[in-house]
């Protein structure tokens, strides 16, 4: 496994479960075999963001070819693929991927919809990463205090108490639909400013992190980390005489990069490699997927307690720099365990 950070070279040491590749014999192997078929089912926003240029050229010069799927058609009657690459919502897209993988076993899906499934679900995205054996990983993952509201946000308030938590509160919609709207975020300040929430929905503690947050990007066994400007600390004070609903700015985008920021090295240090590889290795087995990003925050004032805040299934790539090739790489060992099986 691969951890790289920013613009760095990797960091970390490859470990016994890596694929690496002899690109000689895997060129000479590919002469002997069929194109690289990549079936892809995607959103037109998701298609216009990853299948950029540059990876398609650097796709052909490896023998790769990316076939739009019909969804118009049985996905049986398409094809021959060799993997299939998906990020469609709904109960009817889902039932047609699992009955493809049974009858194709031999096609690699990325990934299984059941895996997928479960981080749609705030409620269920987040459930026993606190529990993870990291303890030898040079740091502490944490994951904020939450509850869920499902229907009546003005009688939460007493619940929130119940519950422990403390406010200022982060409301997160409970499904992460790929609308914008499962995207929009909230910090409210006090018990009446809960009512202004439309439910169902997930409350969750603000940790204060210093204003940076990190995008760690999981492809296969590769992880790329990418720093973004976060939410600044919220005062004591601020606690004391803010009140009301305020929703967040979209703080994790591109544009909100802090390569070239002058950061005290305490909050923009990336996390430690370790604690980076051994929870990812965790979460890879646990979720069963391959293609996510995990949001994660630093405690403020400390060096290496971390709070996950968030996963993604096959998130925008396109912010991570050299996806690209990072993608070919990916798509290259698919073929080559493969040819390796065989």
């Amino acid at each position: 496994m691969r951890v790289e950070g920013d613009n760095m070279v990797p960091r970390g040491n490859e470990t016994d479960d890596e694929v690496v590749l002899d690109t000689t014999s895997f060129e000479q192997a590919q002469q002997r075999q069929k194109q690289l078929v990549i079936g892809y089912a995607l959103t037109t926003k998701k298609k216009k963001s990853f299948l950029q240029p540059k990876l398609e050229v650097l796709a052909r010069q490896k023998g790769i070819s990316f076939v739009s799927i019909d969804q118009e058609k049985p996905l049986s009657e398409q094809g021959p693929f060799d993997v299939v690459l998906h990020k469609l919502l709904g109960n009817a897209w889902h039932e047609v991927i699992e009955d493809y993988q049974q009858k194709h076993p031999e096609v690699t899906v990325l990934d299984p919809p059941g895996a997928i499934q479960r981080i749609y679900n705030r409620q269920s995205m987040l459930q026993g990463i606190a529990d993870l054996n990291l303890a030898e990983c040079d740091g502490m993952i944490c994951v904020p205090k939450q509850m869920v509201v499902l229907k009546d946000t003005t009688s939460s308030a007493n619940e929130v108490e119940e519950a422990g938590l403390k406010f200022p509160l982060v409301a997160k919609p409970l499904l992460v639909d790929g609308t914008a709207k499962s995207h929009q975020l909230f910090l409210a300040y006090d018990r009446l400013s809960l009512a202004e929430l439309e439910p169902p929905l997930v409350l969750q503690e603000f940790v204060n992190h210093g204003g940076v947050l990190f995008k760690v990007f999981v492809v296969g066994d590769v992880i790329r980390v990418v720093r973004r400007f976060s939410l600044p600390n919220v005062s004591n004070i601020e606690k004391s005489k803010v009140a009301g609903v305020f929703q967040f700015p979209r703080v994790s985008s591109a544009a909100a990069s802090v390569d070239k920021s002058d950061l005290d090295p305490r909050v923009a240090e990336l996390p430690p490699n370790p604690l980076l590889e051994g929870l990812v290795r965790e979460l890879r087995s646990r979720l069963g997927l391959r293609l996510f990003n995990i949001d994660i925050i630093r405690e403020h004032g400390s060096k290496d307690v971390f709070y996950v805040i968030d996963i993604n299934y096959f998130p925008g790539y396109g912010k991570m720099p050299d996806y690209e090739q990072v993608f070919i790489d990916f798509f290259l060992s698919l073929a080559q365990a493969k040819l390796n099986k065989r």
